[in-house]
């Protein structure tokens, strides 16, 4: 019996990958000057370990904003957005952010 592959279909695979130059971003998107970056190709990868309870902090977090705000978002997604509020905030008041107070308390 021959296997039978599996194959996204042609939606999936010619997707665009970033907004056009006369598309403005969704709503709720961030910009993409230092923002997170949504749902694009992504050329670098980065392993991150966490415990269970953060990895299910996550997946609340994932489903919240599905049930409550109807936002259907990946954890990747999730993350990046979370990093970039992080960096924004450690960007705009230095040691007085909240990432630079956790870090010196740690």
């Amino acid at each position: 019996m021959p296997r039978r592959v599996n194959l996204p279909g042609a939606d999936e695979l010619f997707r665009a990958t970033s907004p056009r130059a006369s598309e403005e971003p969704a709503d709720g998107e961030p910009d993409q000057s230092g923002g997170a970056s949504g749902r694009v190709k992504h050329d670098e990868k980065m392993t991150v370990y966490l415990t269970s309870d953060e990895l299910l902090a996550i997946e609340q977090a994932r489903l919240k904003l599905r049930g409550e705000l109807g936002r259907n978002v990946d954890r990747g997604r999730l993350v990046r957005a979370a990093l970039a509020i992080a960096l924004g905030d450690l960007d705009a008041r230095g040691t007085d952010s909240e990432i630079a107070q956790r870090l010196s308390a740690s």
